[in-house]
């Protein structure tokens, strides 16, 4: 790239000094999602940043999380929340600037703390130096070999080179005019029309990522999340979906432009760079398959370390559908040596507090606040049985406050870009994006001074850190004592399996060694045995007469030891 960047500065020796307290230490990690524009806001301009991480850093230090996951804070225009990115080797103004980052790094690591950024190799913004002239260059330009520029069908070239759909809604092309102001070429984006789809085949993509990757491995990041890890390479030739309704297809099927067998090839590569750093750094997969045995094949021991378990993700809160996507999900992550990964919620779906408050059958991005107090309980249940399965779980920012959805936010405040389309994606992912709060007063609930890019709720301050620290029961406080007890009970953690018991209908119970895990999933109490001294619980239980009595939608913890 043409931009000039300073040096990055080396920080192996302080990786390593904070690795070498914990081997393997992604098998079992509890790792923390902040979007970095609703976390921390440090400067008042309503924007979170990087110093506002920064100085977040204590809580979530004490929260118990072992790493955190950075989304985008790359420069970009921001058309799609930094998902675009202009520059991968400097931080937008908005969040800071390179010393931020490394200042961020260094404190994270003097806290215990890892750092994993974001990385987005499927496409750039319009924005980046490469697409700006391969524009301007025109036709015949060799920058358009680095994205897919095709010519259209049709006798004037009016219509897009294949039928492929944009995620986001619409066609997955757009039509450029060229420097002499005629019509043009098409060029690919599977997303947005401002995220131009780099084309994974030509050499000088992979070596510029190969670049990247040492940059932020140079800088001391302890691993990467790869966006849309599932979607570099496309089918030769670019071949017809032959569908007018693809998007229902995503996640069922094996898509020309999604899953193709050629991305693997990449991630070995990959992983041998990584593999050259101290600290154990690691690389975690966004990867949509339609099952956990494809999602398997991206955890591979040459490949990557970790893969979002979206199909856990996705499963109504009942104990059938449960204990059949944790049974797979174990079983494809056994033959290749890689731990299982358990996730609620995302910058990209309805908090599950939400999800859970709703009738099932809706879907993983919904429009209606639902049942607040069965939505919340269950969302605590299901944050413990999350937290006692074997593998690596990840928790979104608020989760540990028990934040709902806004879904009432007024149209004119909304900056989701598939909003804006006619079709795709709901486009309502604006309502896990507020602003989380931090106290119970002021113009932002304490995310910053100058209010925040997005409106929250009258009722976040009761929802506050500050409104729920120390306070017995709130699910603050839950989430604190579930972490250190995790952490803590050498039975939880990392493994590769679990032992079912019997249970009655609605209720999921297993047993890791001396620890015993129940989760009633029905709208009614439940008596189970007494399997021991009880831990941890969601919600308030009896016990009597060598049974326990679980209440509605409750986990609990026990000890046999």
């Amino acid at each position: 790239m043409s931009q000039q960047h300073p040096a990055a500065p080396a920080h192996h020796s302080t990786v390593a000094a904070v690795a070498d307290r914990r081997r393997d230490w992604w098998r079992d990690a509890v790792i923390y999602q902040v979007y970095p524009r609703s976390f921390a806001d440090s400067n008042g301009d309503g924007m979170g940043d990087l110093e506002g991480v920064r100085s977040r850093l204590p809580y979530l230090r004490d929260l118990g999380v072992d790493a955190v996951w950075l989304s985008p804070f790359y420069a970009s225009p921001q058309a799609d929340a930094g998902y675009d990115v202009a520059d991968y080797r400097a931080v937008d103004p908005m969040f800071g600037n390179l010393l931020d980052a490394d200042a961020l790094i260094r404190d994270a690591h003097e806290l215990g703390l890892r750092i994993i950024v974001d990385l987005v190799p499927n496409h750039s913004s319009d924005q980046h130096e490469w697409f700006k002239r391969a524009l301007a260059e025109g036709p015949g330009s060799p920058l358009r070999e680095r994205y897919h520029f095709r010519p259209g069908k049709g006798k004037n070239g009016e219509l897009p080179p294949n039928d492929w759909e944009s995620i986001f809604g619409g066609p997955a092309w757009t039509r450029v005019t060229e420097p002499d102001g005629t019509p043009g070429e098409w060029y690919l984006h599977l997303f947005a029309p401002e995220q131009p789809d780099f084309n994974w085949d030509h050499p000088a993509v992979g070596d510029e990522f190969r670049s990247i990757l040492r940059f932020w491995l140079d800088m001391g990041v302890d691993g990467f999340r790869i966006d849309v890890a599932h979607g570099l390479v496309k089918a030769d030739g670019l071949p017809d979906l032959g569908s007018h309704d693809q998007l229902k297809l995503l996640g069922s099927d094996v898509m020309p432009f999604f899953d193709q067998d050629g991305v693997h090839a990449i991630y070995r590569q990959w992983r041998r760079i990584l593999d050259e750093y101290a600290g154990e750094r690691i690389f975690v997969a966004e990867a949509w398959t339609p099952t956990v045995e494809r999602t398997a094949n991206y955890v591979r021991p040459d490949e990557l370390h970790q893969a979002f378990n979206f199909q856990y993700l996705s499963t109504e809160w009942d104990a059938a559908e449960l204990r059949t996507v944790i049974d797979r999900t174990l079983e494809a992550m056994r033959p290749v040596g890689a731990p299982a990964t358990w996730v609620l919620s995302n910058h990209d779906v309805t908090r599950h507090a939400t999800r859970f408050a709703n009738p099932p059958g809706l879907g993983t991005q919904i429009r209606t606040a639902g049942d607040r107090e069965l939505g919340l309980r269950r969302a605590r249940a299901a944050t413990l049985l999350m937290l006692a399965l074997p593998g690596s779980a990840y928790i979104y920012q608020g989760e540990e406050l028990g934040l709902p959805d806004v879904v009432d936010l007024p149209d004119e405040v909304r900056q989701d870009p598939a909003y804006f389309r006619g079709a795709g994606q709901d486009g309502f992912r604006d309502g896990c994006r507020v602003p989380i709060p931090w106290a119970r007063e002021g113009s932002s609930y304490g995310f910053g001074s100058g209010g925040s890019w997005l409106p929250q709720p009258a009722s976040w301050g009761e929802l506050s850190v500050e409104a729920q620290t120390g306070v017995p029961g709130s699910t603050l406080e839950l989430y604190r004592t579930a972490l250190t007890v995790r952490r803590t009970q050498p039975d939880l953690g990392a493994g590769d399996a679990v032992e079912w018991l019997r249970a009655p209908e609605g209720v999921l119970a297993f047993r890791r060694g001396e620890f015993v895990c129940v989760a009633n999933t029905t709208g009614e109490s439940v008596a189970t045995p007494a399997y021991g001294r009880v831990l941890l619980a969601s919600g308030e239980v009896t016990e009597a007469d060598d049974e326990t009595k679980v209440p509605a939608d409750t986990t609990v913890w026990f000890t046999t030891a």
